[in-house]
This record gives C-alpha cells, structure tokens and sequence, in this order.
C-alpha cells in the first residue's frame, strides 16, 4: 500500500493546486442531483485531508475550498430551482427518478428550512434538497439563512476528522508525517479506512433501495 500511496504524495506536492481542485469539485458535485448521490465526495474530502499533517496541504485552505465548493454547488441548485419552479422536477433527469423525487419533497414539507440543514450531512438527499427548496418556492433569504451555517459546519465535520486521525497516529502510534515510510503507512491507513467506510455506507445503502428519506416518506403516508 506505501507504494501506492508514494505516488500519491509526489503528485499532489507538485501539484497542488489541482489537489484543491479535486477538493473543490467534490464538495461541489455533491449538491448536483444524480451526480452528487454516486460521487463519493465525502470520502474525496476526507482522504484528501490526511494530507494535511504532512504539510502537503494547508489546513485552511482545505476547509475555504471545501466551503467555497459547497456554498456553489448547493446555492446553484436552489438557484435553478427557483427560476424553473415545480417544473424543473420533471424534466430529464429528474423524471426518470420519480421516486427520489418524491421522497424529497415530502422530505422538504416534514421539516421546512430544517430540511436545507440536515440534508447538508446526510448523502445522498443532499444533492436533491436544495433544487427541491427551490422549486417548492422557498425565499433565497430563508434558503441562504440555514444553508450557510449548515455548509460553515459540514466543512470542519468532514475535513478535521482525516486531520485528526492522522495526527492521532503520529502522536500516539509512533508515526511522524515527515518520516519517510512511516509517512506512507499512515496515510494509507487513513485513506483505507475512507475507503471502507464508503463501500460500507453503498452497500447498506443499496440493501435499503437506495433511499435514506424513505422512513420521512413512510411517516408521512402514515398521517394521512
């Protein structure tokens, strides 16, 4: 795995400008429907922070692209929403997915602009609510309001837990982020461990039919 991972650390120190980037895009692409519930992008960010306690990436800026990319992908999909209203959610690819559809819309009535905020941590209704908000006719003002602080919170929540686990290994596990081999292994231990806990989450995800909301459907059906 070090031989793996020695390539990785190469590149991304001659190249990082492109590691924010992949930050970037991935904090982005998570609030775009379809593509944000199968790109990993929480495991992208979360990988990608292990590399800060080696001084291959500055901690600040990781969580200023993560919330950069974050505030843009979700307030462009409310945005889109907004100007198309209702309609927007039958248009391709959206009508193909008519049930996700619905599951977020009764997802959005159940809790109102609380919504916006915990979408925010839960994949894969993040990349569907705000383009709901928007279309069901909810204010910029009111979106913005509770998307903010949701995104100023969901950067740290993604980006320090790489960061602490890594200084965690070389504080107490005996390895040192400039270390030579040492440095290898404890980034892939960390990066290996995103990995898992990925697969895990769509394996579960897909034994489920793909739905987290379903429960916020299923109760509301129940009321009525």
């Amino acid at each position: 795995m070090a031989s793996l991972i020695d390539p990785l650390i190469a590149f991304v120190s001659a190249h990082v400008w492109l590691a924010y980037l992949t930050l970037f895009l991935a904090a982005l692409l998570e609030a775009v429907p379809i593509v944000g519930a199968v790109i990993p992008g929480s495991t992208i960010i979360f990988a990608l922070s292990a590399l800060v306690p080696g001084g291959e990436l500055q901690l600040g800026w990781v969580l200023l692209v993560a919330i950069a990319g974050a505030l843009l992908g979700d307030g462009s999909a409310f945005l889109l929403g907004h100007r198309e209203q209702r309609e927007i959610l039958n248009v391709w690819p959206l009508s193909n997915h008519p049930k996700v559809v619905a599951q977020s819309e009764a997802f959005f009535h159940r809790w109102g602009a609380l919504a916006v905020f915990f979408a925010r941590f839960v994949p894969p209704i993040r990349a569907f609510v705000p383009l709901t908000a928007g279309a069901l006719g909810m204010s910029p003002a009111a979106f913005y309001g509770v998307n903010i602080p949701a995104v100023l919170l969901w950067a740290p929540a993604h980006v320090l837990p790489g960061v602490l686990a890594v200084t965690a290994l070389h504080r107490y596990g005996g390895f040192t982020p400039h270390g030579g081999i040492a440095k290898h292994y404890w980034i892939a231990t960390v990066v290996v461990g995103a990995l898992i806990v990925a697969l895990v989450t769509w394996v579960i995800r897909r034994r489920r039919g793909g739905g987290i909301i379903e429960p916020a459907v299923q109760s509301d059906r129940a009321k009525l």
